[in-house]
């Protein structure tokens, strides 16, 4: 009987060492990208893993001592669901919330950090990855992402299971451990402060704004009321496309624009409205590089503001050029805003982006705000009683015309380490036929050419492509770069 008894617990002890190795499989691995984690809804994005990220948070913060938070959510599916889930977790550590009492944009709850006094902001978005995403974005006392070091400590402390069974969110507002504000209104005020909006509004200007069923499209309702509005409705479906403001992505924005005279300006963010697109009044996309120097432009010549331009590695040299011509200091970073709004944290930043449309200006919170510089901008062609083109135009007599492009390529994973192999051998000598002159690979594989072209290739940071840049005179010279690449590639 004792044998059977010992026989019967070694068992039952190597079936629960198995149990529990399966359970270890199973788990979820959470890694911060870019900018935030993301994942696939009802995959990796789930419940039980949005309380990991959210208590490895809130231990974090406890550790800093730091006792109060912010949360927010955009449109995606099941947004207010996670932001709740997150704020039950952190009230049990003791931390004071704030809660979102509907979708915001990412700069509402970067604002309300600074506005609010809180240590942190959370936000339930995946910004302009497609629908089936969403995602964890940190932000810190300051009213910007969290710096990657810190990024770094929390993610190594995320617990392997989510915590068990916790009070209900309304449980948790009555015990005033949860509180709800409107952050849209906080944002509004702030913008009224800081803009000449009857300028704008009493101006030629003709604005059509698409918000791509994203956190943004009530602002402009309120602000800019006269203005015809896209896609500005509640859709967690994004009507099945990334809501990422590109060219390729907005075409319903520009034929609106190129078939009605009465448009001079389009006007685009992304699913969190951290994130810019522009039409200028011929229908033609208008990129960030071409916004950026129209910011610096009027920053420093209109304005009369100083202080250090900054720029990721896939921004056009055209910035750094400008910012010598004004006698402006000027710094080139890795991709992602995390690395320019670590700078502007501790040094005057006039200017600062990336060329996928996150920009951030100095007078404001060091964030991304596709709405903010929007408004930037239709102030400028206010002011200066010029449409954007005409003011592009400007910027070209100082540094010269130039066209952008970028290709995301889709490639498998073996196509896409060969591609990256090939680069790093340091045995691609030409593009589309021209020798290259030089090269750099600060953050990806940049390629300079004569005639100030330039070619990059650098895997996604949130998502599995690899992307190819090009800038050269013409549209149809970015074209031949962009199709030399994958020739000499063979992707």
């Amino acid at each position: 009987m004792a044998a059977y008894l010992l026989l019967s617990l070694r068992l039952l002890v190597l079936l629960s060492n198995i149990l529990l190795s399966l359970k270890q499989l199973q788990m979820t691995e959470i890694k911060f990208g870019t900018d935030g984690w993301r994942a696939i809804i009802a995959k990796e994005y789930t419940v039980e893993n949005v309380k990991r990220v959210a208590e490895a948070t809130a231990r974090w913060m406890q550790l800093k001592g730091m006792k109060k938070v912010v949360i927010g959510y955009d449109t995606r599916f099941a947004g207010k669901m996670f932001a709740e889930a997150t704020a039950q977790v952190m009230s049990n550590f003791d931390i004071e919330v704030i809660l979102s009492h509907n979708f915001v944009s990412t700069p509402m709850v970067s604002l309300a950090v600074v506005k609010y006094q809180c240590d942190m902001g959370i936000v339930i978005t995946a910004s302009h990855n497609p629908p089936a995403y969403n995602g964890f974005k940190l932000k810190s006392s300051y009213g910007g992402p969290t710096i990657p070091s810190d990024i770094a400590e929390i993610e190594a402390i995320i617990p392997d299971n989510a915590i068990g069974r916790l009070p209900d969110i309304q449980q948790l507002v009555e015990n005033g451990q949860v509180t709800y504000h409107n952050l849209e209104d906080l944002y509004i005020n702030h913008v009224l402060q800081n803009f000449d909006i009857e300028a704008i509004k009493n101006s030629n200007i003709g604005l059509v704004y698409d918000a791509m069923y994203g956190a943004g499209q009530n602002v402009i309702k309120r602000l800019l009321p006269d203005a015809t509005f896209l896609h500005c409705t509640y859709n967690p479906s994004f009507m099945g496309q990334a809501p990422e403001p590109i060219s390729r992505n907005l075409t319903e924005l520009e034929q609106l624009i190129k078939s009605d005279v009465r448009y001079n300006l389009g006007l685009a963010n992304d699913g969190d409205a951290d994130r810019i697109g522009l039409y200028d009044e011929d229908g033609q996309f208008v990129d960030s590089h071409h916004i950026l120097l129209l910011l610096l432009m009027y920053l420093h010549e209109y304005k009369g503001m100083d202080g250090k331009v900054v720029i990721t590695f896939s921004v056009t040299n055209k910035m750094k050029k400008l910012a010598e011509m004004y006698g402006l200091d000027s710094e080139v970073t890795k991709i992602g805003f995390k690395y320019i709004a670590e700078i502007m944290i501790d040094e005057d930043v006039l200017v600062g982006g990336e060329e996928s449309g996150g920009l951030a200006v100095k007078g404001h919170i060091p964030e991304r705000d596709g709405i903010w510089i929007g408004l930037v901008i239709m102030e400028y062609m206010a002011k200066k009683g010029k449409t954007l083109k005409q003011l592009i135009q400007e910027i070209y007599d100082k540094v010269g015309s130039f066209s952008f492009d970028r290709d995301d390529l889709h490639l498998t994973n073996q196509q896409k380490s060969d591609a990256i192999k090939h680069c790093e051998s340091g045995l691609l000598n030409s593009i589309a036929g021209t020798e290259i002159l030089s090269s750099d690979n600060l953050d990806g594989y940049k390629y300079f050419l004569p005639h100030d072209e330039w070619v990059l290739l650098r895997p996604s940071g949130t998502e599995p492509v690899l992307r190819v840049y090009a800038q050269a005179d013409s549209p149809q010279r970015v074209r031949e770069l962009l199709d030399g690449v994958r020739k000499e590639l063979n992707i």
